[in-house]
């Protein structure tokens, strides 16, 4: 028994043996995961700090190639702008002069004369009128003279008034439709 009682002293002490390496192997492996965690804490901050730097480059580097292709996105955008508008613009333009072109024709079919066929007439009442005042100016010339001469005929007398009479008369009216054709006057005219 005492061989019984030698082996469990060794059983107890291989235990108390093998109890204390397990022990120290925790107490190792926790120091271990602490000196490990410490490192990870230190070390984690400058890692986490060096990602945040690599990150506002690519940010940076990304923004800037966004940028670029915004710009380049823009400036095709405003070529085809510019070109949609300056055809729509030629469309507009060639649509314009049929319209005036057709409403042209219609208004001459209707017997309205055009806006140069009024300004033709304007420059010829125009001309007329200096005509008139021009025979006007002379015109009391032409009277005093015959009333001085008591030789001419009166047949002569006759002769001058009549050619006198209508050119005045037929002025005033001329000359009163050309200073209202002159001031844009819309109302209707004798």
């Amino acid at each position: 028994m005492v061989k019984k009682l030698q082996k469990g002293d060794s059983a107890k002490s291989s235990h108390a043996h093998l109890s204390s390496s397990v022990k120290d192997s925790a107490q190792q492996i926790w120091q271990a995961g602490l000196g490990a965690f410490t490192r990870a804490q230190a070390e984690g901050s400058k890692a986490f700090e060096s990602l945040v730097k690599e990150g506002v480059s690519i940010q940076r580097k990304t923004q800037a190639a966004a940028e670029e292709k915004i710009s380049e996105a823009t400036n095709k955008m405003s070529t085809m702008a510019t070109g949609i508008t300056s055809k729509a613009s030629g469309q507009w333009d060639k649509l314009e002069n049929i319209f005036e072109e057709r409403v042209a024709k219609a208004l001459n079919k209707l017997g309205v004369p055009s806006a140069k066929d009024v300004n033709a007439l304007i420059a010829r009442i125009d001309e007329l009128n200096k005509a008139v005042q021009k025979l006007s100016e002379k015109a009391p010339t032409a009277k005093a003279a015959p009333q001085a001469a008591a030789g001419k005929t009166t047949a002569t007398r006759a002769k001058a008034k009549p050619t006198a009479k209508p050119a005045t008369s037929a002025a005033k009216p001329a000359a009163k439709r050309a200073a209202s054709a002159r001031k844009g006057s819309a109302t209707p005219q004798d």
